[in-house]
This record gives C-alpha cells, sequence and structure tokens, in this order.
C-alpha cells in the first residue's frame, strides 16, 4: 500500500524556483534515489521511489496495470518528489510536475556505483526498496545486461521528454556531484540562472 498523501503541502521557492511537484529521471546508477532522499530533507516534500511501485516484498514484481495505477495516484497528490522510471506514465508525470530533474551520469560510473552497491550493500534492503528486497549478487548479470542494452535508447528517451516538458515545467540537467551539490545547497537561496534555465541539447 502506497503512505496517504499529506493533508497540506507548502508551496516552496527552492533556488528561486516553485517547487511542489518534482518529477526526477535518470538511468540507473546515476544516483536518483540518494538525490531526491536529500532534495527531500531540504523541502520536506514528500518522496516517491519508484521501486516501492515497482517491486513488492521479498522481489515480487507488480503487474504493468498496477504499476500504472500507482503512479496515476502519486501524480494526482498534491505535491510529492518522484524518481524513477515506468515510463509509460511520464507523460502525465510531466504534465503535473513542476520541475523535471534529469541525473545524467556516463555509463561507466553507472556500472561502477551498480557494482559498489551490490557488493556494499549485499544481504540488506536498500531504503528506496520495500522490506525484504536484499541486494544479491546473483542479479547483477542480468541488471548489467538490461544497462547496457538500454544504455542509448534510455538516454535518448529522457532527453526527448526534457525537450519536450512543458512551459511551465522547469528543466534541470545535472551531470555531476558538483552541480548536484549545488542544486542542494542553493534551495532557499536566489537561483543560479546557469543552473536553472531550461536546458538546451
Amino acid at each position: 500500500m502506497m503512505a496517504a498523501q499529506p493533508q497540506c503541502c507548502s508551496q516552496l521557492q527552492p533556488n528561486g524556483v516553485h517547487m511542489q511537484r518534482v518529477m526526477i529521471i535518470g538511468q540507473p546508477g546515476s544516483g536518483k534515489s540518494t538525490f531526491a532522499r536529500a532534495l527531500g530533507e531540504r523541502t520536506k516534500l514528500p518522496v516517491i521511489h519508484i521501486d516501492k511501485i515497482h517491486w513488492q516484498a521479498g522481489w515480487v514484481e507488480r503487474t504493468t496495470q498496477e504499476k500504472t495505477r500507482l503512479c496515476h495516484e502519486v501524480e494526482a497528490r498534491d505535491c510529492w518528489i518522484f524518481e524513477g522510471g515506468h515510463s509509460v506514465t511520464w507523460g502525465s508525470r510531466i504534465a503535473r510536475a513542476d520541475v523535471l530533474i534529469w541525473i545524467d551520469r556516463a555509463s561507466a560510473l553507472r556500472f561502477w556505483r551498480v557494482l559498489l552497491r551490490a557488493l556494499y550493500q549485499r544481504g540488506d534492503t536498500r531504503p528506496d526498496l520495500p522490506e525484504n528486497c536484499p541486494e544479491r549478487l546473483r542479479n547483477l548479470p542480468a541488471f548489467f545486461s538490461f544497462m547496457w542494452a538500454t544504455r542509448k535508447t534510455a538516454r535518448a528517451k529522457m532527453k526527448l521528454l526534457t525537450i519536450s516538458a512543458p512551459s511551465g515545467c522547469r528543466v534541470v540537467c545535472l551531470r555531476s556531484n558538483r552541480q548536484a551539490k549545488l542544486f542542494l545547497d542553493g534551495i532557499g537561496k536566489s537561483p543560479d540562472e546557469k543552473m536553472l534555465k531550461n536546458t538546451s541539447f
């Protein structure tokens, strides 16, 4: 079951930009979940991880229809930080978002991060997953195969989403740890136009 929607949400102005519904995208290992939690701590907006929609306890995958229904339930709320995929719902999600954040990192870095995550958190359940979903080294080959097969197509889809974002949705692209830190550190301060302008590619 998804957490109940908060009764009210403050309309915050981090970085001089209105943030009430934040959509975060990026490929595996890009740092979406960690960034979303950090952003949630600073803004007090509720954070939704797609992996908690994709999976149930014990690595039981939900049906596509159930994932879509749960995504739409989140999108309808007044405020959220929603990180992750299920791209069939991206159209409705971005239509509701005030800000789209694309964390775009190099493939080599992402593979390295996923490997380290599996090694260091082996047997543990990450905070962005349901209970009883421990990291398993035996899952790595299949996951790496997926990451490799989708590395170009997934990035192209994300790039297209940023280009076609509605005019009322501010687009932010973060390509380094430094840019991510500057963005988070700038919450509540005057905007950095280089960071917050609608990104062109």
